[in-house]
């Protein structure tokens, strides 16, 4: 694989250093680099705003492979206004494509840095959202000509970069090297991709290779807000989409101030099995405390890959071009879920999660009804999921109907599952209220394992219905998705138990991840977050005898109850220890 048995370290080096770092200033930096990294590769970028010369590239290219490090190149569709032209409407410097003369400019600096690499990766600028009199006419033009008569730019923008990544990227950098590969990374904001012109339904049949966004950076203070289990769910959903072409995952230091959720970052996407871990950029890592505790931790990364097998879990279904309940899935998986995606919807799958993105499928609802009426399955949707499908034919399924109604509670009714050696029910108190949607339903035809309480009354938070010889379970998604993690433990352990992953599932608060691999073996995970403390979780396991951790260390269950093994296991905030299921 290269300096690391289980992934390719890389790093990305921006335009602006190509541009005008010297060749002793090169040598300095990357010694700091090799005191604490072994980097197998760097990705050189020749364009991002102004263009790198020939020789800078030429002398950047050499200084890394004198050090053994593999060249490949990089270019950002970023563009300052040309002199003397008008300002666009656009945000971050990203192309006008329908401006001949920044057209012009794209097609020449892609076969420029194919004259130099036989590789090379676009960074994810490769959108639009200029907003000019050109575009606004262009929009309308094209929206008219396909029948489209709400003015909205999701058509017209997919069709564009789908046209742009031919003849503006991949015909100039072949006809100035037919041997150029080149790899488009796309970013961490995948509900958004059809509204800038993201197009990967297309563009899979166009670039050889695609890449990961990873980065997650603090979720309070900045634009994005993305939960950290992205960086790993992510990966799955464009390895599932194309699999053996999704070429790493790439994260960032930026917009961090606590060391660990910068390491989180390559924790979930090395937990995702990818083939190289990006480290965006040199320059940001020179001279940085991070890096040396990146360091650190990806020798056991490494370690821990060796016996993980590929990823597993519950198959959130996310069509190409869908979007709606925005990163819901990583919420849930940051609650102990094990949640994988993919783009297609999973039939063979005996765990599935629909969530509103889901219904954007227009033919979701036959699809489930197929899918629960095949063998024995276990669907989770959302309450975003079954509003979506009102009227569509979802009532075949379930007596659960989404009339617009909301309630706030902070205690909890959870009916256990006497199967499992339950006793009745639990009443638990969350941290504060939480505001929820109600999935009204009706009595003895659907069943409510799980209530939220308000006074005298009672609502539905994990519903069920036996449908065939399966089961679908609503679950009610609070209004603000960071309340997820405000449901106690105990509602989330019966949550997780009505869908085991290989027949595993975890007793423990939320924050906490379960990442299950198809070889039997699992890693918990809790997340450096407000008030975490080490815990103890308690692994149900479906005839498991023991556990055994890669040291050899051998864990007993504490109980043992119809066919399954309890188990319990310290966690602490910021570490993990993968166990292998002996069964």
């Amino acid at each position: 694989m290269g300096q690391y048995r289980n992934f390719k370290l890389v790093t990305y080096f921006v335009a602006h250093a190509t541009a005008r770092i010297t060749r002793d200033e090169l040598e300095h930096q990357l010694a700091f680099m090799e005191r604490y990294l072994r980097l197998d590769k760097v990705y050189l970028e020749a364009w991002r705003g102004e263009l790198a010369s020939h020789e800078q590239v030429e002398m950047c290219r050499e200084v890394f492979e004198k050090h053994g490090v593999e060249v490949a190149g990089g270019l950002t569709t970023v563009i300052p206004t040309p002199e003397g032209a008008k300002p666009k409407q656009r945000l971050f410097d990203t192309f006008c494509y329908n401006d001949p003369v920044m057209r012009a400019k794209l097609k020449e600096v892609s076969a420029f840095t194919a004259r130099h690499f036989n590789e090379f990766i676009i960074d994810d600028f490769f959108f639009t959202n200029c907003m000019c009199a050109d575009c606004v006419r262009e929009r309308d033009t094209f929206n008219r000509a396909h029948g489209i008569a709400d003015g909205s730019w999701k058509a017209y923008r997919l069709d564009l970069m789908r046209r742009v990544s031919m003849e503006d990227v991949i015909g100039p950098a072949l006809e100035a090297n037919p041997d150029c590969r080149i790899t488009i990374k796309y970013p961490n904001w995948a509900e958004s991709y059809q509204e800038t012109g993201y197009n990967p339904a297309e563009q899979r049949k166009l670039f050889p290779m695609l890449y990961t966004g990873t980065e997650t950076r603090d979720p309070v203070t900045t634009d994005q807000h993305l939960p950290r289990y992205l960086s790993f769910s992510l990966m799955t959903y464009f390895e599932n989409m194309w699999p053996g072409h999704n070429g790493g995952g790439w994260f960032d230091t930026f917009d961090m101030h606590i060391t660990e959720h910068y390491l989180e970052q390559a924790y979930l996407t090395a937990f995702s099995r990818p083939k190289e871990m990006m480290l965006f950029c040199f320059q940001s890592l020179y001279d940085n405390m991070y890096t040396a505790a990146l360091g650190y931790q990806l020798d056991k990364l490494d370690a821990v890959l060796d016996d993980a097998g590929m990823p597993d879990g519950i198959v959130c279904y996310l069509p190409d071009n869908s979007q709606g309940e925005d990163q819901v899935q990583d919420f849930l998986g940051m609650c102990g879920l094990p949640v994988v995606c993919s783009p297609y919807f999973p039939e063979q799958a005996p765990q599935i999660l629909l969530t509103r993105a889901s219904a954007m499928d227009p033919d979701i609802v036959d699809k489930l009804q197929k899918y629960l009426e095949t063998g024995s399955r276990q669907a989770m949707v959302t309450t975003g999921f079954m509003e979506a499908c009102q009227g569509r034919g979802i009532e075949r399924m379930t007596s659960v109907r989404m009339c617009g109604r909301h309630v706030t509670a902070e205690r909890y009714r959870v009916e256990e599952d006497t199967a499992h050696g339950g006793k009745g029910c639990l009443y638990p108190y969350g941290t504060r209220s939480v505001s929820l949607p109600v999935p009204e339903f009706r009595n003895n035809s659907t069943w409510a394992v799980v209530k939220a309480v308000h006074d005298e009354e009672s609502y539905g938070i994990l519903l069920r219905d036996d449908y065939a010889d399966s089961t679908l379970w609503t679950l009610s998604v609070p209004d603000a998705y960071p309340d997820l993690y405000r449901f106690p433990g105990t509602v989330w352990n019966r949550i997780r138990e009505a869908v085991p992953v290989r027949g595993v599932w975890m007793e423990a608060e939320p924050g906490i991840s379960l990442f299950v691999y198809d070889n039997d073996t699992v890693i918990p995970y809790v997340y450096v977050m407000d008030g975490a403390q080490r815990q103890y979780v308690y692994l149900h396991a479906e005839h498991a005898t023991e556990l055994v951790t890669q040291s050899g260390k051998q864990i007993k269950p504490v109980r043992c109850s119809g066919g399954e093994a309890v188990f319990e296991l310290e966690v602490i905030p910021g570490r993990y220890v993968l166990y292998r299921i002996v069964r």
